[in-house]
């Protein structure tokens, strides 16, 4: 039986909800899967997988505490630099350990062996960082290099979803291959719970101070809210008035009924968010994390295409952006579909 290392990147719950599909399917196929991260990102991989065997990876403890990606990114770069180092040295114990067929890495760079064949996963083939791109993309595409295929979670054909971060330049990309979108997400008909689900994700400790926010504007509006916190740690559950119910988190199941249950959503504007919301069908504000260059331009390419509103975070005016959200279209729940994922996983998977 092969045995597959899945690693996703612990910035927000992103990078681990996408891995969920393919987490399932490389039980359908057979294989013996091993989970692999820390903090939230762990946690959640464990809530949805509790009978598979994790291992905690070093942190990259990313935070964002200004405006400036450059200096949020450029400051912590030596301790992610060094966590790197260190995953990928436990990643060749792990692999000698278990005697792993392959890895998959999503977004975890130092995630690959030269022993087991590798696949990264990210849809940043040309990273967006204001005055620096020069610099930092020719330093991403060599820990591409290492790995063994790259693959894209997008559509082939321009723009995708993901635009210019996946489908920029014209430039080559050998072991390149777009998969089509990865969602734990399904849409289909329920009956009307909630007003507006607010999903809240990615690193902080501006995951709280959109939350507070969000709070403040909510508890003064009339409309039935629901919020989920993306607290994986414990399972809380609470009103903060009548109208606006508060979870720390929930079970795939439990998320996707919600959010179909739902008439609107308010998330970050993160890619894994995106994917989400095109399987949904959902129309949505999207409020990027201030200095986080990707969730700005993904905010701001899709409302240009009429699928979301925005809003930056220290603008905040829900009851605006309810007014103005009928005007936008979403994206059509069957534009991108949700399995052409799993021939290339099998694919690759029968390769081994």
């Amino acid at each position: 039986m092969k045995r597959i290392l899945v690693a996703p990147l612990n910035w927000g719950l992103g990078h681990a909800t996408r891995c969920i599909p393919l987490i399932r399917e490389l039980q359908e196929l057979g294989a013996e899967v091993l989970l692999a991260s820390d903090g939230v990102a762990l946690d959640l991989l464990r809530a949805e997988f509790p009978h598979l065997p994790s291992v905690e990876l070093p942190s990259y403890r990313i935070r964002y505490d200004t405006p400036s990606m450059v200096w949020n990114i450029g400051r912590q770069l030596p301790r992610i630099l060094w966590a790197m180092w260190q995953e990928h040295r436990v990643v060749e114990r792990l692999t000698r350990q278990y005697s792993l067929s392959g890895v998959i890495s999503d977004n975890r760079y130092g995630c690959f062996s030269r022993r087991a064949n590798s696949v990264l996963i990210t849809h940043q083939l040309y990273v967006r960082v204001p005055g620096l791109s020069w610099l930092v993309r020719p330093v991403i595409r060599f820990f591409l290099a290492q790995f063994d295929t790259i693959w894209v979670p997008d559509a082939a054909e321009p723009p995708g979803l993901s635009g210019e971060l996946s489908h920029g330049a014209k430039t080559s990309w050998p072991k390149v291959h777009f998969i089509g979108i990865l969602t734990r997400m399904e849409g289909y008909e329920r009956s009307p719970e909630y007003d507006i689900a607010v999903v809240l994700s990615g690193p902080e400790p501006q995951r709280s101070i959109l939350e507070q926010r969000l709070l403040e504007q909510a508890m003064f509006l009339s409309y039935k809210f629901i919020f989920i916190q993306g607290k994986t740690q414990a399972k809380n559950h609470h009103f903060v008035s009548p109208h606006v119910e508060v979870v720390s988190f929930l079970t795939s199941e439990e998320l996707n009924n919600v959010l179909m249950s739902s008439r609107y959503l308010i998330s970050r504007s993160g890619y894994s968010s995106i994917m989400d919301l095109a399987a949904l069908g959902k129309k949505a504000i999207l409020i990027p994390t201030p200095g986080q260059t990707e969730q700005e331009y993904l905010a701001h390419s899709l409302a240009e295409r009429r699928f979301f509103l925005t809003q930056k975070q220290d603008a905040l005016d829900i009851e605006q952006g309810l007014r103005a959200i009928e005007q936008t279209t979403g994206i059509p729940r069957d534009a991108y579909p949700t399995d052409a994922f799993r021939p290339v996983l099998k694919t690759w998977l029968d390769s081994l």
